[in-house]
């Protein structure tokens, strides 16, 4: 692993020297008013006059850009609108029932579900295309307490759970919260010494918290020997790969290495 940084370590300077050089470039040819020119009113280094601006305008002053606030959300929406903050606090509250509450199990061991989603569900058949088609919401939760998916669906209109689906060995992609704790199993592991000695070499602190990474994730399934023994149940289990990456800094490849989130396990896989 602490070759695998050193590595890509002069990549991501230069990478970040190129992003750099691009956003500057959009920046000159978007913002309204100041393409060419500082905020001094000079252009390509060279001083203009105020007059002699608004004669290159036609002897009319170039009135400022203005960057207009965004509009006012409502607390609700309409057809196929997103769902608005109010809508989503809303719907997964009234998905979130007390039953379910106290008879599941989050990611860290609390009690309740731990929240996937919130999505605008797909109208019905035979309401495609209908202005005054009812509006739902799909809220999914993953019980760690059983390793299921439970999907409710909400009426937004009525406010009531009109669909409730619970399944087995479905895997959807990982909340940030998932992706958290699973870097913090690996941190607290022997098998991610690795990770906290290139995260030493590259900014000479000690990583002691998630917090101090950028994270990115996908679920792992079990395939037929791909991977010791202790992760055979990955699929039925919620088991994560992590790609982290230093802030402002390089990725580390740790890709070889596995966190059963159900089991709260760290494996490295068969090579």
């Amino acid at each position: 692993m602490r070759k695998i940084v050193h590595r890509h370590l002069g990549k991501m300077v230069a990478g970040t020297a190129i992003a750099v050089a691009g956003t500057a470039v959009m920046v000159a040819v978007t913002l309204p008013g100041t393409a060419g020119a500082d905020d001094s009113g000079t252009r390509a280094g060279q001083s203009v006059p105020q007059e002699a601006g608004a004669a290159a305008a036609g002897g009319r002053a170039v009135a400022p850009g203005v960057v207009e606030a965004a509009p006012a959300e409502g607390q609700k929406g309409e057809g196929r609108d997103p769902l608005t903050d109010d809508e989503l606090k809303r719907v997964e509250k009234i998905a979130l029932s007390n039953q379910l509450f106290q008879s599941s199990e989050s990611v860290d061991g609390d009690r309740g579900p731990q929240r996937l989603g919130v999505d605008l569900a797909e109208p019905e058949a035979d309401e495609a295309g209908r202005p005054d088609a009812p509006r739902r919401a799909d809220v999914t939760f993953y019980d760690y307490r059983d390793d299921t998916l439970v999907t409710r669906t909400v009426d937004l209109g009525t406010g009531k759970v009109v669909h409730s689906d619970t399944q087995h060995g479905v895997q959807p992609p990982l909340s940030r919260a998932e992706k958290a704790e699973a870097a913090g199993l690996l941190i607290a592991d022997p098998l991610g010494s690795g990770l906290k000695a290139d995260y030493q070499d590259a900014t000479g602190k000690a990583l002691t918290s998630p917090d101090q990474l950028q994270l990115s994730g996908a679920v792992y399934r079990a395939a037929p020997g791909a991977q010791p023994a202790v992760l055979d149940r990955c699929g039925e289990h919620r088991c994560v790969r992590l790609f982290p990456k230093v802030k402002n800094g390089p990725w580390v490849d740790a890709r070889s290495l596995v966190i059963d989130l159900s089991a709260r396990k760290v494996a490295r896989l068969d090579r």
